[in-house]
């Protein structure tokens, strides 16, 4: 009777110990399985806000594109010490762009941006800076097309003759993807010979007006530039030269897919 009682004791404690075991083992599997979840998580959370940070888009240097050379300043407006003056299309460091759009200098938007100039940091109107590197003395249009090609691959330019045997012309256009005036009239400018003396166009006018070259020389019939705008808007910008034997026309206006600058000469 004894020895009965003991065995089924015994086995009692066999079966416990067994249900006991099986509740550890699964416990820390359990256990395992919630850790390994919790840190694929943390892994996918981790990617999610990788992922959503934005890539930088202001760009690490620009060009000065104001004739007379760009100021730079102290503190990050125009009554502020100047510091220096960077020359026509020189190449500036950008430390920090502003990104909004706080004044208006002459008929351009812009802002005061940090900037770096030989070593000096200050401030610079960004609305006398470009991100395409200027033509450079004598360039043509189809050389600087292809290098600016390199960094703006949807720059797009092409060529073409006609006319007459007797009054032959000659097309060159250049589309810029910007949809910035200032920057496709200073590019114009520099690569098409559209005299100095002529300022960016204050979009804000008259919907026609005519602006006279006063510093033409004495052999030039016409030097004059057009402007077209609607509602203090800009819609075209023409400079006509012409002279014995010669001229041309320079054209700006915005597409679809860019600025647009187009030049034709006439021989005669």
């Amino acid at each position: 009777m004894i020895e009965s009682y003991l065995s089924l004791t015994n086995l009692k404690l066999k079966i416990m110990k067994t249900v006991a075991f099986s509740i550890l083992a699964l416990a820390g599997f359990t256990f395992l399985f919630s850790c390994k979840n919790d840190a694929k998580n943390s892994e996918e959370n981790q990617t999610v806000e990788t992922d959503s940070i934005p890539a930088a888009t202001t760009p690490e240097a620009m060009y000065v594109t104001a004739v007379s050379g760009l100021t730079l300043r102290e503190h990050p407006n125009l009554q502020s010490e100047k510091l220096s003056v960077m020359p026509l299309g020189t190449k500036v460091k950008i430390v920090n762009a502003e990104g909004k759009t706080t004044m208006n200098v002459g008929g351009i938007d812009g802002a005061m941006d940090e900037v770096e100039f030989n070593n000096q940091k200050g401030f610079a109107f960004n609305g006398f800076l470009s991100k395409f590197f200027p033509p450079g003395e004598d360039a043509s249009a189809k050389n600087y097309a292809e290098e600016l090609k390199k960094d703006f691959p949807n720059v797009n330019y092409s060529e073409a003759t006609g006319g007459t045997t007797s009054k032959p012309t000659k097309t060159e256009t250049l589309v810029l993807p910007t949809d910035k005036w200032h920057e496709a009239f200073f590019t114009a400018q520099q690569l098409f010979n559209i005299p100095k003396e002529f300022a960016f166009p204050n979009p804000k006018g008259s919907n026609s007006e005519t602006q006279q070259n006063g510093n033409k020389k004495k052999t030039d019939f016409i030097s004059e530039l057009q402007i077209s705008r609607n509602d203090n808007k800009l819609q075209k910008i023409v400079y006509n030269y012409k002279t014995t034997g010669f001229g041309y026309t320079v054209t700006i206006i915005k597409e679809a897919d860019g600025m647009k600058l187009e030049k034709v000469e006439v021989s005669d």
